[in-house]
Parts: structure tokens; sequence; C-alpha cells
């Protein structure tokens, strides 16, 4: 019976649990690693800010999830991965001390970089966990008037928080009668096209900006955050009333150092998911390498490879399923002009773009489902 030890428990090494649970069954040990038993859908946090959804509706216990699928779930940290050992280190859980596999699965995230961003926590709000989201709920209700910048850092790549936060808080001083006491900004490092690799999909996100009269000034690098203004890397300088920003991030702490690691902690893969330089090691989600912005759709369809492929190999066979990065996502603007792209992002083929009412109803139908299947 070979071990197989999934680390991290968002929506990767979620999936990869359920996915290798249902192909190898009781034959091999399956054992999930997380710092945290709760998993929480990220992509609703915008919608619980501004009062649209209570904690309860978008977190869940992945301890008791796990205990109908056969899977052993580990709490605790991973402090340091061997692979010549083949063990991990894990401190501050359920074992403190190491935990040997025969095929690791690597899921760890990413990890903030704010000592990037000087001024970032003491004075910026973000959407990383259900604390701050409701932090922040609890700011746009004492919010009356002024300007409200939302952006991105450099080493973000993380735009879609920024565009339906932007569009819900116009949406809410529409609803107030007061729209014309607030001014909006969008900041980010590059322009839409370039976020997002596709320019139909920018020209849709703009005029969809123009027409709700946010403001975007793309080539903004931050630089650092101060009390009320925002500071580029060409010193640029922006006053603002509320921030919210999507910090810069990097690869995962546990694989510093090791060889799979490229310059920014991002494990290299190849296309079918496994970690280049070791033979037993695969990764999925947003500890990968792989280009452009970083997704839930995406962690949960290269989670499906790795794991396919990790059960090919226990069954003697070499990993055959390979991963297709493309993009496919809903900007949420909550009415007429919220907007779709599909896009392959290792190909020069231009993206899918819709819009229209449909793609709000599309999200939250798909949100509901996701959590309800996997809770």
């Amino acid at each position: 019976m070979a071990n197989v030890v999934i680390l991290g428990a968002g929506f990767a090494g979620l999936v990869a649990a359920e996915s290798l649970s249902k192909q190898i069954g009781d034959q091999h040990q399956i054992t999930l690693v997380s710092r945290n038993r709760e998993f929480i859908f990220y992509p609703e946090l915008v919608r619980l800010a501004f009062g649209e959804c209570e904690p309860d509706d978008i977190r869940f216990d992945v301890r008791e999830a796990m205990l109908s699928r056969h899977v052993r779930f580990i709490e605790g940290e991973v402090a340091r991965i061997n692979p010549e050992s083949r063990r991990v280190m894990l401190v501050h859980g359920d074992i403190d001390g190491d935990l040997s596999y025969d095929y690791l699965l690597i899921a760890l995230g990413r990890r903030l970089a704010t000592e990037r961003i000087p001024g970032f926590f003491e004075h910026a709000n973000h959407l990383l966990t259900v604390e701050s989201a409701l932090r922040f709920g609890e700011e746009i209700k004492r919010f009356e008037k002024g300007r409200a910048v939302f952006g991105q850092c450099p080493g973000s790549r993380l735009p879609i928080p920024v565009y339906e936060t932007a569009f819900a808080l116009s949406r809410l001083f529409e609803q107030r009668g007061t729209r014309r006491q607030l001014e909006i900004t969008i900041v980010g490092p590059d322009p839409p096209d370039i976020e997002f690799g596709d320019k139909e999909m920018a020209v849709a996100l703009r005029s969809a900006l123009d027409e709700r009269g946010i403001k975007y000034v793309p080539d903004f690098p931050i630089k650092k955050v101060e009390a009320g203004s925002l500071v580029a890397a060409n010193n640029q300088q922006l006053n603002y009333e509320l921030l919210m920003l999507v910090p810069p991030f990097r690869g995962p702490g546990a694989i510093t150092g090791i060889d799979i690691a490229d310059i920014e902690g991002y494990v290299a893969v190849d296309r079918t998911m496994k970690a280049q330089g070791a033979g037993n090691i695969y990764a999925a989600g947003d500890c990968v390498n792989f280009n452009g912005p970083k997704l839930g759709h995406m962690a949960v369809h290269q989670a499906m490879v790795a794991a396919e492929n990790v059960a090919g190999e226990l069954r003697g066979h070499k990993p055959s399923k390979v991963y297709n990065h493309e993009l496919m996502l809903i900007v949420d603007e909550g009415k007429q002009d919220s907007i779709y792209l599909h896009k392959g992002l290792w190909d020069d083929e231009p993206g899918v773009v819709r819009q229209g009412r449909f793609w709000t109803s599309a999200k939250r139908v798909h949100e509901r489902f996701w959590l309800a299947q996997h809770s």
C-alpha cells in the first residue's frame, strides 16, 4: 500500500483528494494536510463584504467532508519538504514531526509577499479571509462619500475581486441615491488587455466601467501604501478615503530552496502537473508556475489531471493525462453587463467574450452547486 500525501486543502487539494479517493479507493492511503480544517470559497468574499451572503454560506469543515471519502485529514503547517528522503515536516497541529510519502501532491497555494509593499497591512483592506471581508464590510457601511480606490499590487495576478468590488460599491451608492458623492478608481500594474490576455475582453470591461463612471488607472505599480495615499513606483500618488487591494504573492515557503521551485518560489511543472526534476512529486493550483491569472477553476482542472496521473502511476502506467491552460471567468457586474471570458493561454487564438445578465445567474448557480457537491 502506497502513501499518497496531498499538501493543502484549497480548491486543488480538496479536488485532488476526492478524485484520488474515487480512483484508488482503499487500495492506498490518501492523506490530506492543511493548516486549517475550514475550507473558504474565496470567490464569494466580495459578496460577503457587501452583506449578500453569510460566512456559513461559503465555508465548511474539511475534516468532516473527508470522512465519507476515506481520506485521512491532518491539521498542521508544512514546515519543510525533503524530496530525497520523501518526507514532509509538519508543525503546530495534529502531528509535530515527519510524515513519509510515496507520492506527494503539492497544493499549498501562494504565500503573502506584503514585505514588498510597505504599509499594506497598516492601511489597506483586503479580501483574503472571512474576517477581513467582514471588516471591509463595516468600513463600507461607514463610507458615505469620497474616493474609493481598488487595485492589484504587482505580483497579485488576481483581478476579478478588484472589478467586482468596484461594481458592487457603485450599485450600493446607486441604491442609496448618493452615487454622485462617490468616485471609484481602479489601479493596477497592467492594462486589462494584458491582465486577461484578450483585447475584446479589455474593450468589454472598459465599456462597463465607463458606463458606471468608474475610472481606470493602468501602469500604476503600487510601491507603498500610506494613510490616505497610494504611491506608485514612478512616485505618482493617488489619494483615497476607502481602499481595498489585492496583495503581492510568492510561491509557498515550504518549497523555498528546493530544486522544483522557480525564482518566485512557484513549483515548476510540466503539462502532466509533475514537478520537474522530482519523479514522485506533482503540484496543482496557485503554487504552480503557469502564466496568467490564478483562479479556482484552473486549480480544479490541474488537480484532476495530477490525481489521474498519480493513480495511473500507482497502477504501473506512465503519466498520460495533460492539462490545457485556459482562462474561464465571469466578472460579475450584477446587471446586464456581467462579462464571460473563455480563452486558451497557451495559444494565440482570440478569446470568446459574452455579456449579459445570464452570466451573473450562471455564476451563482455554479458556486452553490460546487459548495453543495464538495461539502
